[in-house]
């Protein structure tokens, strides 16, 4: 974040610059209170820049194994521009390679999956799925595991037929 607001700075100052600099090779026939309305909208411009490419940014440095799953867009009316182009400030990702199967329980998978979310902390949820009655659970305090294989204390959600998460795990290998 602080590095944004740096990056911002620092736009602003080049856009102030660069209008100053027209200005003046304009022989002073532009008005100069163009100067502090360009380094504003340099300003804007790198803000909306940084904005939308965080999901790209953030979806490129994702470990080996990593697949977004599913994506939240907002738009705002302080961000009239997000009316177009919705924003992406949110996403759910899979680390598919910790998807888990137990022989005795074939169609029940434990993965972790990851919550991103620009401006906040990273969350990680360790997550059961149910692949034959479509249904998931959070596993949190209090779940214990049988020697079936079966799960005790969990609280199933029963999920909708098209459930991108529940999908994709039951089709990670």
């Amino acid at each position: 974040m602080f590095l944004e607001l740096i990056a911002v700075i620092f736009a602003g100052m080049a856009g102030g610059g660069l209008m100053a600099i027209i200005i003046k090779f304009s022989g002073a026939r532009l008005p100069k209170w163009l100067t502090p309305v360009a380094a504003g909208g340099a300003m804007i411009a790198a803000t909306v820049s940084s904005e939308y490419s965080w999901y790209s940014r953030t979806t490129a440095s994702l470990p080996e194994g990593f697949g977004v799953v599913e994506t939240v867009e907002t738009n705002a009316f302080y961000r009239p521009w997000t009316y177009l182009v919705p924003l992406t400030e949110r996403f759910v990702a899979l680390d598919t390679a910790s998807v888990q199967t137990n022989p005795a329980q074939p169609d029940l998978r434990l993965a972790q999956v990851y919550f991103y979310g620009r401006w906040s902390p990273l969350n990680r949820l360790n997550v059961a799925a149910d692949c034959e009655t479509v249904r998931r659970a959070a596993l949190t305090d209090g779940i214990s595991f049988d020697d079936a294989g079966s799960i005790d204390g969990a609280q199933w959600v029963s999920a909708p037929e098209d459930d991108a998460l529940l999908a994709a795990i039951c089709e990670a290998p």
